[in-house]
Order: structure tokens, then sequence, then C-alpha cells
């Protein structure tokens, strides 16, 4: 199976789930900003550099890589060019981020008329940028999600996520698979980043306490499932088959390329944090006791980031009959789950500041 083939990484569709996601952004978006006061500049007419490594449609990238060329404006003159490189798989749609880069009113290009947008369609998991090229790196919610899976990883039956799961032998085949894909994400970024380069990554993360998160989700995912198997819309083995190739790392887990000499492909770790993200619809519900408004919003931002990798799982994949149902049918299953018992969810995430030394 070519890489993440069935995978759809999580991009907000409508404002609920782009809410969500910004609450993890604030705070990234601020530090992506104090790079971009810092990192070394090239010499006009060469340009700025900032390459969006899994760009998806946007969204996730505005704000940051706004707030960057800002920052640059205020050490280059205005003309100095800004070469916003947006990666992501081929099958990508390039054109709903080319549309998000021309309507939305918080895009950079809308507002920097010296800036110049461009896209590349290939996997991030090998060299997509000439080497030390790239000024300042972005990349937001696209690193957790595994390079391969479906067939090339073991099933398992009794949870849709790994960290789950009791099945020890897909625990530590998803594990090392997640394990190789940071090696070799890392690695590339080390060859494309310029002399005092900078890269910011903001991704899912496991907690000193060795959680994952999204736990009342998760658990409403699974049973929502099962009980499309009692009603006959499901068969086991389909659901047995839905797996979401998501995986947090831990603080140990993200410094393994760099140990023991703490440094790999001429990359250091800067700045690494492990933090729990605000969950937004969770402090909406404390405020109007909406339980509704709270199963719905958290349904919507699975329903648009998951649910898509579960139907293709469908005996027809993604072109199955069914599959228009089936998202309708968890969505509701999973919001009502949600509303009846309201809980808070916890979300972990890593901040990690990957820095390249100056010539």
């Amino acid at each position: 199976m070519p890489e993440s083939s069935i995978v759809v990484r999580p991009e907000p569709a409508g404002n609920p789930s782009k809410r969500l996601q910004a609450a993890g952004l604030t705070h990234a978006t601020s530090v992506f900003e104090q790079l971009a006061a810092t990192v070394p500049l090239p010499p006009a007419p060469r340009p700025i550099v900032v390459a969006d490594y899994g760009a998806a449609t946007g969204y996730n990238s505005l704000l940051p890589i706004g707030a960057a060329i800002a920052a640059f404006r205020r050490r280059t003159r205005p003309d100095h060019a800004v070469l916003v490189a947006h990666t992501d798989l081929p099958d990508n749609d390039f054109t709903a981020l080319f549309t998000t880069l021309a309507e939305d009113p918080d895009s950079y290009a809308r507002k920097d008329a010296a800036s110049f947008p461009s896209a590349i369609g290939r996997s991030f998991y090998a060299q997509i940028l000439p080497s030390q090229s790239v000024t300042l790196g972005w990349t937001s919610w696209s690193t957790m999600w595994l390079r391969r899976a479906g067939a090339e990883l073991p099933t398992f039956d009794d949870h849709v996520h790994v960290e789950h799961s009791d099945d020890t032998a897909a625990r530590r085949a998803y594990a090392r698979q997640a394990a190789q894909d940071w090696h070799d994400f890392v690695a590339f970024r080390g060859r494309e980043l310029s002399p005092g380069g900078k890269l910011l990554v903001l991704t899912a993360a496991v907690d000193a306490a060795g959680r994952s998160g999204y736990q009342p989700l998760l658990d409403a995912i699974v049973a929502v499932l099962d009980e499309q198997v009692d009603q006959g819309l499901l068969t086991r083995a389909e659901v047995a088959r839905m797996t979401i190739p998501v995986l947090g790392r831990s603080e140990k887990e993200l410094r393994a390329p760099f140990a023991p000499a703490g440094r790999f492909e001429s990359l250091t770790i800067e700045r690494l944090e492990v933090f729990d993200a605000e969950d937004r619809f969770w402090s909406q519900y404390q405020l109007d006791g909406n339980a509704g408004t709270l199963g719905a919003q958290w349904a919507a931002f699975t329903s648009a980031a998951i649910f898509p990798t579960l139907a293709a799982a469908l005996a027809g994949g993604v072109d199955d009959p069914r599959a228009g149902d089936f998202v309708r049918h968890l969505e509701a299953g999973v919001a009502a789950r949600i509303a009846g018992n309201p809980q808070q969810v916890q979300i972990p995430l890593a901040l990690v500041v990957l820095a390249k030394p100056a010539a």
C-alpha cells in the first residue's frame, strides 16, 4: 500500500474544528513569531523561504506564517521576497489550499505583496526542498499521522486506536512505525534547513503519565461502532479493520533520534515542551451548560478529522454505497454519547523547535 493512501489529516471543516485546533496553535504561533524575529535571513534578492509541511488546505498555516512574515518585515525591506512552500501528498486538495490563500481574510498572501505562495505535492518523508534552502519551517497536526497503515500494519479488534488496545504485537508495530517516521521526517528537514534555520513542530503527544488523551471521544466511537454491528449496519470484520493511524509521542520518543550526542543530521532540539491544550468546547460548556452543543462540536470535529479514514475500511472502501450513511450515523451517535455524559477531553500536545547551527 502506498504511503498513507487512505489517511485524512485533521483539517478543520467549518468553524467548530477550526476553533479547536486554534487552541493548540495560539501558543505555537507566538513561538513561531519569536523564531522569525531572530532566525538569520538571506540577503536580498535571495528569497526568505518558509516551508509549511503537511499544509492540507491551509487553515492551520495562515496565522503562524502571517505572524512570521510580519516579524521578517520588522527586520528587512518590504520588498524582500518571501517564498512560502506549502507541501503535502500529491492527492491533497491543492485547489482548496489556493482558494484559502486567495480568499481567507487571515491569509498572508492578501496582506503582504512580496510574499509568494507555492505548493509541492510530495511526502515529507523524503527530501522535498533543496538542501540548505529553508529559512524557517512549520508543521502542525501532521507528523502524528503514520506513514503506513492498513495492510502494512497488524489489525486489532478491541479498539479503534492502538494505544487503547490490549494487542501487544500491534502496539509494538505501531510504535516502531511512529519511531521510523519521526526519524525520517527530522533527517530530511536537517538537509533542507539553511545554516541557522529553525523548524517548529506541533504534534500529538503522550504526557508524563503515559496518557495520549481523547479517551471519552475514542470510547464513544467504539460504542457507536458496536451498535452498528448489532443493528446489522456493519460487519464485525469491517469494524476490525477500522483503525485511527495516529500516535502521540512522549518526550523520550521525540528525543530518540538525537541520542546520545544531542545532535542529528546537524539539528539540535532548541525547545521541547509537552502540554495539555485547552478543550475549548468544554470551556464553552462550562459557561452555557449546553451538553448538546458540546456533543455536536466534538462529533463534527471528529467527523472531519477521523471518520473518512474509518469509512475506508468498509467492504467497498471509500466508494462503498453505505459510506455516507455510515459517517452520518457515527457522527450522530458520538454526539449523543458525548452529550449524555459530558467530560473534558485531554488534548496532549508537543511543541518542538529544531535548530541548525549557523555557518
